[in-house]
């Protein structure tokens, strides 16, 4: 039965299909969009979720080994013939096609089953040692959601998976390219995610919480990013802590420390989670299960310094109204340890 929230959206030379039951639609899509031969990338657990058919229809199927995007991509590059990929999974697989994709002048389908909003964006890194063949990196020109398949993660992680949806819209709202349309996505895509993540799981609306994860990510993609990106990026490469882990423990407090250098946007954000601007940390919070320690991430403490230095010589960091200086990052570390 279609749903209020379905739709096809063409936008410029990429179209987005939103349905509950899309994935088992993907063959036909593809064929539509005369998308020809193809390669999936994919996992055992995210396979799991689309039809047999897809793989049978696929020329090569590709099992995206664990560890960061570079390395990963890096291991499939050489085995993957034909740069017409499908991306079948949560956002280390997307972001590995798009990698590959970069290097190898493909194009890219994305199938999502979190809420990375890989999907959505240019943002990705590239194989280890290899350099991107265009100057620019590679965005998906089909992306193919499924609501369902993309909350399926259990409860602790689905949160932290919203988390970093949630840090895509917030971000957007004051990042360098900030824009009236991407404050607009962002803004309803956060109110989105609040309400869906305000209900219990078994009366959850997963469609708007897919949405709104959509939405954000969109948002980002249009406006970049500051602080919080350039913080939870850099301790995921160093750290080797998992990335929506990262954000959902990190973005109480990069919201908080935007408080005084983007008041008017962060007063946006507080209004679209239904809160004050006075209570963000604790409400960001709230909806990502409760308060989230660094530390039971697993990191290797003897490494925070040089992540620090990583974070302080990234260029992205001045789109932070303000900069951080080290004295700030080093208290914003200890808070979230």
């Amino acid at each position: 039965m279609a749903s209020e929230h379905d739709f096809t959206w063409r936008d410029g030379e990429r179209t987005i299909v939103f349905r509950a039951g899309a994935f088992a639609d993907a063959p036909d899509l593809l064929d539509r969009g005369i998308w020809g031969r193809f390669e999936l990338l994919t996992t055992p657990r995210a396979l799991g979720a689309a039809s047999v058919e897809l793989a049978e229809r696929s020329s090569a199927v590709h099992q995206v080994p664990g560890g960061p995007v570079p390395d990963a991509a890096a291991a499939l590059i050489d085995t993957v013939r034909n740069p017409t990929l499908v991306a079948l999974g949560g956002g280390r697989v997307i972001d590995t096609a798009k990698a590959i994709a970069a290097v190898r002048g493909g194009r890219v389908c994305a199938m999502p089953t979190t809420l990375s909003g890989a999907e959505m964006t240019t943002i990705h890194r590239l194989p280890a040692g290899r350099e991107a063949q265009a100057p620019h990196l590679v965005r998906p020109v089909l992306v193919i959601t499924d609501p369902v398949e993309m909350t399926t993660l259990d409860e602790r992680r689905l949160r932290a998976s919203a988390m970093n949806a949630l840090a895509h819209g917030a971000e957007a709202l004051y990042g360098p390219l900030a824009n009236p349309v991407a404050t607009l996505a962002a803004l309803r895509g956060l109110e989105l995610i609040a309400a869906a993540l305000d209900q219990s799981p078994d009366e959850r609306d997963r469609a708007e919480l897919a949405l709104g994860a959509l939405l954000c990510a969109h948002a980002l993609d249009s406006a970049g990013y500051a602080l919080h990106h350039v913080v939870c990026q850099t301790l995921v490469q160093v750290l080797g802590i998992p990335h929506a882990e990262t954000n959902a423990t990190m973005l109480p407090r990069t919201m908080a420390a935007m408080r005084k250098r983007a008041p008017h946007e962060i007063r946006s954000l507080a209004d679209a989670l239904g809160t004050d601007p006075g209570k963000i940390q604790s409400r960001i919070q709230s909806l990502g299960g409760g308060r989230r320690r660094l530390r039971d991430l697993d990191p290797d403490p003897s490494r925070l310094e040089t992540a620090l230095n990583a974070i302080l010589s990234r260029p992205e960091l001045a789109n932070t109204p303000k900069p951080p200086d080290r004295a700030e990052l080093k208290r914003l570390f200890e808070r979230a340890w």
